[in-house]
């Protein structure tokens, strides 16, 4: 099966290419000059990044990618509300790749009013005008992509702008590895009949359920199973260990695979702690007892960050050809767009 006949059929806004010059997105975003410089160095009680939907898991991969080099408190914040705990010596990240998404521009407000310290990452929108109007540091995205699609603008811009104001060394080294094994992956990717297209064939008519690890690869696992929403137009459901040994695990107990037709999607790392490990393959055992195909997804890179970023981006291929495969658009999200006409009516 030619992938190039699939995306010219259902691919019209051609986000095909759109993940292949992934990298590209990455090179913008690391060679953008903003000037953050008036929080260089300063000390912050918290770091919280609010957004929603694309932009908002920039902010929980970030969780993921740094683990232990955040010496403060960091927290992603998904609604209409500003945390209580912020005040005027808390950092807010407002990102919206609009600038348009009504529950960040809520809680921006919300932070102008308590005089916080704020950053706004975007592309324009009433977001710019505020910023403009409020005397707030904008950080500018490229314009033209979906919010899904533009991970590489989002999350090396929020990198960048940790770099930039002294929370984190500097990345460039690890940032100049990651640009390069996605232009790789791409081209590897791309090309017909490879392997991550076979497995996306291997899932059509399933239930993926996809299994990640806390405050490791959860926020992969979270991304996974929203782009397989958005982007194939399926259900899916993710949990992460070993949280999911304390409940869903008892779940397996009763399940009969013909009548819950499901397939799990294991995210494995080196890192993982050895109980971990040893928890993976104890609950594996048990779900394939009930007849439960499980597809182990693993990197093989040398560093954790570039093991992130790769299961990213080849989990974001693996939901674009579900999508074509299954004939759907990719691209199209009518049922997002519905509520929010249905929310200003």
């Amino acid at each position: 099966m030619e992938i190039k006949n699939l995306v010219s059929q259902y691919d019209p806004e051609n986000q095909f290419d759109v993940l292949v010059n992934t990298y590209k997105q990455i090179e913008f975003a690391w060679s953008n000059n903003f000037d953050v410089s008036i929080f260089k160095n300063k000390k912050f009680n918290s770091i919280t990044v609010t957004g929603l939907g694309g932009s908002a898991i920039s902010g929980d991969l970030m969780q993921n990618f740094l683990q232990n080099e955040l010496d403060i408190p960091y927290f992603v914040n998904r609604n209409y509300s500003l945390p209580a705990y912020i005040n005027s010596d808390s950092l807010l990240i407002a990102s919206s790749y609009s600038g348009n998404t009504e529950e960040t521009l809520e809680v921006l407000n919300q932070a102008i009013e308590k005089k916080c310290n704020i950053i706004c990452v975007t592309t324009g929108g009433k977001m710019f005008e505020i910023a403009v109007k409020n005397n707030i540091p904008i950080v500018t995205m490229q314009k033209g992509f979906q919010p899904r699609y533009s991970l590489g603008l989002s999350f090396f811009s929020l990198l960048k702008i940790l770099q930039e104001i002294g929370i984190i060394q500097d990345q460039t080294g690890t940032v100049h590895k990651i640009t390069k094994l996605v232009k790789e992956m791409g081209s590897l990717y791309s090309i017909d009949e490879n392997y991550l297209f076979t497995l996306a064939q291997r899932m059509i008519g399933f239930v993926p359920i996809i299994y990640s690890v806390n405050d490791v690869t959860n926020a992969i696992g979270n991304r996974f199973k929203c782009q397989l929403n958005e982007n194939s137009k399926i259900h899916a459901f993710c949990n992460n260990y070993p949280e999911l040994n304390h409940n869903e695990i008892v779940g397996w107990e009763t399940v009969v695979n013909s009548n819950f037709n499901s397939i799990v999607l294991s995210i494995e790392d080196l890192s993982y702690h050895p109980q971990i490990k040893k928890r993976f393959s104890i609950s594996n055992n048990l779900i394939k007892e009930k007849n439960v195909e499980i597809i182990a997804l693993e990197s093989k890179y040398e560093t954790f960050k570039e093991r992130v970023f790769d299961l990213i981006y080849l989990t974001d291929w693996i939901s674009y050809y579900l999508a074509i495969l299954r004939g759907k658009d990719p691209s199209e999200i009518d049922n997002i767009h519905l509520l929010k006409q249905k929310l200003v009516e």
